[in-house]
């Protein structure tokens, strides 16, 4: 339906949108992150519906004083049919733009110069340069096209198309810790409870990620993956350079840890053909604060791991399993390696054991041998930088102050957890999910000749992991306890999820080359094709007989 005098109806309309958008750098935790979130607001005020009912449009703030923005349009008084329309503004860096990076937040400037200097550009945008209408910059596709599309929505439902009522939720955070998402859950409940609303759905707009190189498939999603960040603290012994069979270095443990998961498709999960990317290291270092001849004796690897619907105990018993195999591989390579040493010298070879423990078992070794109050004091200290370190750097120095107080058990290798945690959520047993993507698929096709295809999980990891909660929370107890952070300045609200339970469907614009300085956006789709289907979308939605 055309909004008279529309602000973000037509293409034209959608693109300049999205452009001033995309002029505000909101990179995460940079103080653009806010200026996007008051934007939102203001321009959502702007909108004759929000000077009326004023109390619908809010700004937030987050725990840590960052924003993020709901606004309500009901279609009366005692509609509580309610679609959530949920989106991030925050967006990653742009040092990798290289010679273009002074235009990366100017996207008609950007898409020009690309179009101008085709030549230099990758084979692949080339082809698409020539070809297509897309628009450059970071941003465009991840996703403040979304969030564009969104408030488009939200004028619509000012004018009264829908049967039942949208809120738009945009937040921040989400590609580094979701503590937009993390703090607006709570608020969804509360505002169900204030408005009286019943969430059909949450309708995320993402953009379409590909699953291999090459992939040209249009998707659309009916959940989202979940991830977790398992590490492992290697703790040796310490020695001089100059002997060193008399202790083991924590980087050769490290290694063959690294070694042993790296890729690892033990690791991978299938649901109906869907395969998990296999883990692969984030972080791995030594602890040393400085350069000197003693061997690194304590390390740190970890790793980004995806999961479906594999339980939370299953998982960390497969970690513990793979920790344990290392540790023997180590007492083995040491131990070979000793020997041969030993010939060389004629001495009697070392040999070393190496024990597992998870992290709360090391906390209760700590707590049991040392007192509670020891432990509380390490505890307050490291934390006493937090807002100062990464939560990932946060995490691994309270595990490492830990390991040095309980410094006997070593050799040992610590398995943890560091935030973020996405649970993995999935709607495509929904009857009304599972109704709504059919009939876009089949409109799709028949409309546009677009070919959807049903995926049930997001790949790129999303704020949809946060509005439902497909284990109960109870079943969790092996992440949280092992979580050094968890409620000591980072929590999932596991407890409103279970609450909330709301259905979710991922449908976004075509869009290339996610966080890399060819970050794209086709254009045509998205305000074309896209905006009619997501209108379509809503309404099935929102219909009475799809409950």
């Amino acid at each position: 339906m055309m909004v008279k005098e529309s602000k973000w109806q037509t293409k034209n309309q959608l693109l300049d949108s999205l452009c001033e958008l995309v002029e505000i750098p909101s990179v995460t935790h940079s103080i653009g992150e806010i200026k996007v979130a008051e934007y939102v607001e203001n321009k959502l005020r702007e909108l004759p519906y929000f000077q009326t009912n004023e109390e619908y449009l809010t700004l937030h703030t987050t725990e840590d004083d960052r924003k993020f923005v709901t606004a309500l349009v009901k279609k009366g008084t005692n509609e509580k049919r309610t679609v959530i329309l949920v989106s991030h503004f925050d967006v990653v860096g742009v040092e990798d733009y290289g010679e273009w990076q002074e235009y990366a937040f100017h996207p008609k400037k950007l898409t020009e110069l690309f179009y101008e200097n085709k030549n230099q550009m990758p084979k692949d945008v080339q082809k698409d340069l020539e070809n297509g209408n897309w628009l450059f910059g970071r941003g465009t596709m991840d996703m403040k096209c979304g969030l564009a599309l969104h408030m488009s929505l939200i004028e619509e439902a000012c004018s009264g198309s829908f049967d039942g009522n949208l809120l738009l939720l945009t937040v921040c955070d989400e590609e580094v810790n979701s503590v937009g998402m993390r703090n607006a859950a709570p608020i969804l409940l509360e505002m169900a409870k204030q408005h009286n609303l019943e969430y059909n759905a949450c309708l995320n707009s993402e953009p379409m990620f590909a699953r291999y190189p090459g992939d040209e498939n249009q998707y659309i999603y009916s959940g989202s993956i979940g991830k977790i960040l398992p590490g492992f603290l290697c703790y040796g012994k310490e020695t001089h350079v100059g002997e060193p069979f008399s202790g083991l270095n924590g980087n050769f443990m490290a290694s063959l840890l690294t070694n042993e998961l790296e890729l690892n498709t033990e690791f991978c999960e299938v649901v109906e053909g869907e395969v998990t990317p296999p883990p692969t290291t984030l972080i791995q270092k030594d602890l040393k604060k400085e350069y000197n001849v003693q061997i690194p004796h304590r390390a740190i690897t970890m790793f980004n791991m995806f999961i479906m619907e594999r339980s939370m105990n299953e998982v960390v018993e497969h970690l513990r399993k793979s920790a344990e195999k290392v540790a023997r591989r180590i007492e083995q390579g040491y131990g070979k390696r000793a020997a041969h040493f030993s010939k060389l010298e004629n001495s009697t070879p070392h040999e070393v054991s190496v024990k597992v423990y998870h992290f709360d078992e090391l906390l209760r070794y700590a707590i049991e041998t040392y007192g509670k109050e020891k432990v509380d004091t390490i505890q307050t200290n490291v934390m006493s930088s937090r807002g100062l370190k990464d939560d990932r750097d946060l995490t691994i120095h309270l595990v490492d102050e830990l390991s040095i107080l309980c410094k006997e058990l070593s050799p040992m290798i610590v398995l943890f957890f560091a935030p973020p945690y996405y649970p993995a959520v999935n709607s495509r047993n929904h009857p009304r999910i599972s109704r709504v993507v059919d009939h876009i698929i089949g409109y799709a096709k028949n409309q546009y000749h677009i070919e959807l295809k049903k995926q049930n999980y997001f790949a790129g990891l999303s704020d949809l992991s946060y509005v439902s909660l497909d284990k109960p929370a109870s079943s969790l107890g092996d992440l949280t306890a092992n979580m050094p952070l968890w409620d000591k300045g980072y929590s999932v609200p596991l407890d409103v999820l279970e609450s909330l339970n709301i259905p979710v469907l991922n449908l976004g614009p075509v869009g290339k080359d996610a966080h890399k300085w060819t970050e794209r956006l086709d254009v045509d789709n998205a305000f074309g094709a896209l905006r009619d289907m997501l209108s379509i979308t809503v309404n099935l939605l929102l219909a009475r007989d799809n409950d």
